[in-house]
């Protein structure tokens, strides 16, 4: 492989940047243009997890002194020669740095090239990999959590224990098959059908952990609903720490929808604050009112707000028939008020309620317990390993299919060819997964959604 390079630090003005070379001339390449000040030592020379301070030089124009980092294959993050400079953190100078690395036979580093590497070289599986991309877009604690899960290799441990039961299986099969002349114990249909039932059972356990680990690292897709004046776009703005929302007591004021991501307790919320549920003969209105009414079909979750202090209306039991059935909470606002909201008429049609003041603040700690207990996200150990994401759904779905299939073609009395032939289809479902038998365009499509540098 080519040598490559990138800055692997964000893009802006800061205390250090740092510039990630990697492959088989990153140590020569440095050692032209970083000249170490405390010693003599060449940079070929040096050992691996060592640093040097030094000149960053082009020729005799020194562009900037800063540490050499130096980790040699395979102990490395790629498994390949990698030099890592750290510099002053300016855009200008950390260009001239890259440039002049680029100008000596280096080639810019493709998004997620680095990580790519490390996968190709057998650092980590493609389930690892995305676990890397997942930590580094992490907004929150669940969902940083499972991403440091996935990168350990939680989910690859629990396929590969799948996998390797049915390679297992597999390779008694051919041998008995294509060995007719010898010795080889027949298999049983008792022991294909154990093998098959038990990985069925556990990539259905597996599947039932996608809705959680989905929403672990994307969030969860919410709306705050209810009639005007009721206090949504106040609640918008005590989750989102800023007004994202505009606050008055004439009614409509929200006409379009107000968006913005905030942590919930360890759950990210992706809030919609949408425009009061209300018959209107204003056109603007009527618009956004269609839209909060089509928002509140979509959304995973529904904050309805509603007013303590005022009398139930059929506005508000308009509010809660629309999330009957569906992941709600009652947001009863205003609890500093006199209560004459009779929230037991409308109260089946919730999962979840909570009495809070969005204007101080006071029980919004209510309103994180209350949407953790709806997704019992406590209950999810990432460690166990879950899937987060459509490709790793899609794997498991397609491999349990098989092996399922395999079962009922070997119950019908198929031969053990066609019983062979749709348990190896499952396998390959499960190499692909992992990244062991992924195709070029899988493993490019992973890595597509890497950010440069990393």
């Amino acid at each position: 492989m080519s040598t490559v390079a990138a800055i692997s630090t964000p893009h802006a003005v800061g205390g250090i940047s740092v510039i990630r070379i990697s492959g088989e001339n990153a140590f020569s390449v440095m050692e032209k243009i970083f000249r170490p000040v405390s010693c003599n030592e060449k940079v070929s020379e040096m050992k691996g997890y060592t640093c040097a301070y030094g000149k960053i030089c082009d020729g005799e124009n020194v562009i900037d002194d800063g540490v050499l980092t130096v980790f040699r294959a395979p102990r490395s993050y790629t498994g390949e020669d990698v030099a890592e400079i750290s510099c002053h953190g300016g855009i200008f100078v950390t260009e001239q740095i890259l440039r002049l690395i680029f100008s000596n036979g280096v080639r810019p580093a493709e998004a997620g090239e680095f990580t790519k590497r490390a996968f190709l070289n057998g650092k980590m599986s493609l389930t690892q990999a995305e676990g890397v991309m997942d930590i580094i877009s992490a907004n929150g604690k669940a969902e940083l959590r499972c991403a440091s899960a996935l990168k350990e290799g939680s989910l690859f441990r629990r396929i590969k224990k799948v996998s390797d039961s049915i390679l297992k299986l597999l390779g008694s099969l051919a041998a008995w098959v294509d060995y007719p002349e010898d010795d080889i114990p027949a298999v049983t249909d008792e022991e294909i059908f154990e093998t098959l039932e038990a990985a069925v059972k556990d990539l259905d356990m597996l599947l039932s952990s996608y809705d959680s680990g989905r929403i672990m690292r994307k969030g969860i897709d919410t709306v705050i609903a209810g009639k005007p004046n009721v206090g949504k776009s106040t609640l918008m703005n005590l989750l989102s720490g800023c007004e994202r929302s505009i606050v008055t007591d004439i009614a409509g004021t929200t006409r379009d929808i107000v968006e913005e991501s905030v942590r919930c307790g360890d759950i990210v919320l992706r809030l919609s604050d949408t425009a009061g549920i209300r018959s209107t003969d204003d056109k603007v209105e009527t618009i956004g009112v269609d839209i909060a009414k089509k928002k509140l079909e979509t959304a995973e979750l529904i904050l309805a707000v509603f007013d303590l202090g005022s009398e139930i209306s059929e506005e508000d039991i308009s509010v809660a028939e629309s999330c009957k059935g569906k992941n709600a909470v009652a947001v009863l606002n205003k609890s500093d008020l006199e209560k004459k909201f009779d929230f037991s008429r409308i109260s089946e049609n919730f999962k979840e309620s909570v009495i809070l003041s969005a204007g101080n603040g006071d029980g919004a700690e209510k309103l994180s317990e209350a949407v953790g207990r709806i997704y019992a996200l406590g209950e999810i150990v990432p460690d166990a390993g879950v899937i987060v994401n459509e490709r790793q759904r899609s794997c498991v779905e397609k491999a349990k299919d098989a092996f399922f299939e395999a079962i009922n073609v070997l119950r019908s009395g198929a031969t053990l060819d066609a019983v062979n032939i749709l348990i190896d289809d499952g396998e390959n479902s499960l190499l692909e997964l992992t990244g062991e038998r992924a195709s070029e365009a899988v493993v490019n499509e992973v890595f597509s959604k890497f950010c440069v540098g990393k």
